[in-house]
């Protein structure tokens, strides 16, 4: 059932308006935007559809298909507390709105996912797709930055996850048949346009068949070390620095962290390890990209992949054994977790000449080791696609 179908079930009528947001993938660049790294990503074509209608009375209710319990809060009234609940993303992107354009109009709104919950960015697209929404029906008009940034302030400030701007930027950015390339830094970025000389390719999702929150993984703690490293390091170099919470690698030169890095923490050096070596594989991506090299743009995504695995120190056995497999699977560029690595899934560039036997390849190998996913575990083959169109 679509969230348009479920909205004229529940409603009796047809819903007055649609939106949808893509999910993103982002095959280099992991676990470094929150230091203000650089990324590179694209949207796919399958995403956060939401089917909405007016209410007058300033009164938001939404359902979700994928959560069994429907919200409601009204738009001058939004608790300031979170509620646990899969809404509370949509309660934070509410305040962050309404802090900035007073909101007098509400919605009775469904919302749906076309694909499962995990390392797809799942929670930014459907922040993005309820901004969409609840902006219309405000009349309010934002600048692409402007949605970028009351997103991710809903995640950080009410949902209490760290994250940076890398979800969100996909998800706006992003444009079919070209790579985003990003500097968090300075919020600067180029669409590199596929080259008309590269191997074909698709984007092929391997579901692991067990969903993740990241509030309550190990992420924040992640992100912590990052930002003690970078503490420890311009003090080690005599930098000067400001509060703790601005701290953050980007600060500190990569010949800082080679002189001082055996004196830093294991878990601290590690994550700073990955971050730069993030950095560098990052920019080699882009390059690679730019001359249409893809097979040096998914070998680079597997060396992204690995680093995850022994210098961030994420992913399930779940997700590690689907790396693993990927790497042995002919006919995949490359590829790694996608997302945090706290279940959810693996991405990977295939070659669509191999896609069917990729898919079972992957698939029998998996449930060989997992065989109690079945039935959980789920492929999907996806292509890029534009970011969500702003009106």
């Amino acid at each position: 059932m679509t969230a348009a179908e479920r909205f004229e079930q529940i409603y009796k009528k047809a819903p007055e308006h649609t939106a949808f947001t893509p999910y993103r993938v982002c095959p280099l660049g992991a676990h470094s935007d929150h230091q203000l790294g650089k990324i590179t990503g694209f949207a796919i074509d399958k995403g956060i559809h939401i089917a909405y209608g007016p209410k007058e009375n300033g009164v938001i209710e939404i359902q979700s298909l994928q959560f069994d319990k429907r919200a409601q809060w009204h738009v001058e009234a939004t608790p300031k507390t979170k509620e646990n609940d899969w809404a509370d993303h949509l309660r934070g992107a509410t305040i962050a709105l309404n802090r900035r354009y007073p909101l007098r109009r509400g919605l009775c709104a469904v919302i749906s996912g076309e694909l499962p919950i995990g390392g797809l960015s799942s929670s930014a697209a459907v922040i993005i797709t309820f901004l969409s929404a609840l902006c219309d029906m405000n009349g309010i008009s934002l600048t692409p930055a402007e949605l970028i940034n009351i997103s991710k302030e809903a995640e950080n400030k009410y949902v209490g996850v760290a994250c940076g701007k890398l979800d969100q930027s996909c998800e706006v950015y992003c444009r079919k048949d070209h790579l985003l390339y990003l500097d968090t830094k300075d919020d600067s970025y180029e669409l590199i346009p596929q080259h008309p000389d590269m191997k074909p390719y698709k984007i092929a999702i391997f579901f692991s068949g067990l969903e993740r929150s990241l509030a309550g993984s190990a992420f924040n703690m992640r992100v912590d070390e990052c930002r003690s490293a970078a503490y420890a390091l311009k003090a080690y170099a005599g930098m000067e620095y400001g509060k703790f919470e601005e701290t953050n690698l980007r600060d500190v030169p990569r010949e800082v962290y080679e002189q001082y890095k055996d004196k830093l923490p294991e878990n601290w050096r590690k994550r700073a390890e990955h971050w730069y070596t993030e950095f560098d594989r990052v920019e080699r991506g882009a390059e690679a990209w730019r001359r249409g090299d893809i097979e040096e743009y998914g070998r680079l995504s597997f060396e992204s992949g690995y680093s995850s695995i022994h210098n961030w120190e994420t992913g399930s056995p779940e997700l590690k054994a689907l790396y693993e497999i990927m790497t042995k699977t002919e006919g995949i560029y490359g590829g790694r977790f996608s997302g945090a690595g706290f279940k959810g899934c693996c991405m990977a560039l295939i070659d669509p000449a191999y896609e069917e036997s990729i898919k079972e390849s992957v698939t029998r190998e998996y449930l060989k080791i997992f065989p109690h996913l079945e039935g959980k575990y789920s492929v999907h083959i996806c292509v890029s696609a534009d970011g969500v169109k702003l009106k």
